[in-house]
């Protein structure tokens, strides 16, 4: 190895911390959806209220995204990080400590929501500074687990804690969770090593105007442009709305805990395995549109199931294809518009995916006099198909193996 050139055992502490505040991130934004109707009677507000606390994450991402990579490119990875993790710890805590009054849990939430792009909008980042080239996509990978992972235990543990404690109280413990995590971050973490893992020009470059402009001139990247709109915001609208879409069919707030758990579950396993297929057949779009596809079967179980057997099933079947598109889409778009960087693609693309805090509304907004999300899952499920359709007119990349 060049002696300019190392990487150093340090860097898997860096990124254990920096996995641990993404997880908390995750916990915080999704712990109010397995509860919905247990929160809104808690609180006396509508189903709707209780989904703005999540969607309020999508929002704050849109006006802040590219500012806040703008600033961890300016002010450094560790700076910026650490000013949003100091947010989300003091936000957490605060919500907590709010107790019944829904102004004040949802003006905390929002603080909470605007720390969210300081630690997703870094994920290129922190490889770029510490890891080798080779090692970069699995980092980015554990980093995306480390997601994964914060979402299911807001969706599985919240409900089983409910019947201990109270709702203040689970939030409390949470938002000192994200404190301790925000801390261990900040005195813990370093910049960058003392050498460079790597010559300069394979580092992840920055969010450049020229990168942005050229990526909008391929039509094919435009395109997955609105595909993940439709992917991500379902998704996000399945998670985000889980217990008002089973309680009608008079499953728990357990089941719904379940059911995210399954889902996300389902997404690890597809998000693992059938981007390493992918890439050994050296092919995306099939794939990709496989993935809208073969979700159709899990979303429609999610529709219309009334045992517990068919439902959680469904979930898991949902995750498997759902969530395999996105990393595989990521990719596909980062080979399409070079030679944008990387992160500017994969930003843009995130961006698009927190837009779809309209498709999570519009999901409640098509909600039944009687509860049911009927129509709005049948709606999801046409998005699918009008997804899968675009995705055949997309420019087809065969790799070199």
């Amino acid at each position: 190895m060049n002696p300019h050139f190392k990487v150093y055992r340090y860097r898997w502490v860096v990124l254990a911390l920096f996995m641990f505040i993404n997880l908390t991130i995750q916990v915080l934004w999704i712990s109010y959806a397995p509860i919905t109707g247990l929160a809104a009677r808690f609180h006396g507000v509508s189903d709707l209220a209780i989904g703005f606390l999540a969607m309020s994450f999508m929002i704050a991402f849109i006006p802040l995204s590219i500012p806040v990579s703008w600033a961890i490119d300016s002010f450094g990875f560790r700076n910026t990080v650490g000013v949003g993790a100091i947010l989300m710890g003091l936000f957490g805590i605060l919500r907590g400590l709010a107790g019944s009054n829904f102004t004040l849990v949802l003006l905390a939430t929002i603080g909470i929501a605007i720390s969210q792009p300081f630690l997703l909008n870094a994920w290129t980042k922190l490889p770029a500074l510490w890891f080798a080239a080779g090692e970069r996509a699995t980092v980015v990978g554990l980093i995306t687990l480390a997601n994964l992972i914060g979402t299911a235990i807001g969706m599985v543990a919240t409900p089983l804690l409910t019947e201990t404690m109270a709702i203040p109280d689970i939030q409390l413990a949470y938002g000192c969770m994200a404190a301790l995590s925000a801390l261990l971050f900040i005195f813990l973490a370093r910049e960058k090593p003392a050498s460079p893992p790597c010559p300069d020009g394979e580092n992840a470059r920055a969010l450049m105007l020229d990168g942005l402009k050229h990526a909008f001139t391929v039509p094919s990247f435009r395109l997955y442009l609105i595909i993940s709109f439709i992917g991500l915001g379902i998704f996000n609208g399945i998670t985000t709305w889980t217990e008002s879409m089973i309680r009608p069919r008079g499953f728990s707030p357990q089941d719904a805990g379940t059911v995210g758990a399954l889902l996300l579950a389902g997404g690890v396993l597809g998000a693992v395995i059938i981007p390493m297929l992918s890439d050994r057949t050296g092919r995306r779009k099939p794939f990709l549109i496989g993935g809208f596809l073969l979700g159709i079967p899990g979303l429609l179980g999610l529709t219309f199931a009334t045992s517990p057997w068919l439902l959680f099933s469904s979930a898991f079947f949902t995750g498997v294809f759902l969530v395999s598109v996105n990393p595989i889409g990521m990719q596909y778009a980062s080979e399409i518009a070079k030679p944008t960087p990387e992160g500017t693609s994969n930003g843009l693309i995130q961006l698009c995916g927190q837009a779809s805090v309209v498709f999570v509304y519009l999901m409640a907004a098509l909600r039944t006099a009687n509860g049911s999300f009927t129509i709005s899952l049948l709606f999801a499920a046409g998005m699918l198909v009008l997804g899968a359709l675009l995705m055949s007119l997309l420019k087809d990349v065969r790799l070199k193996n």
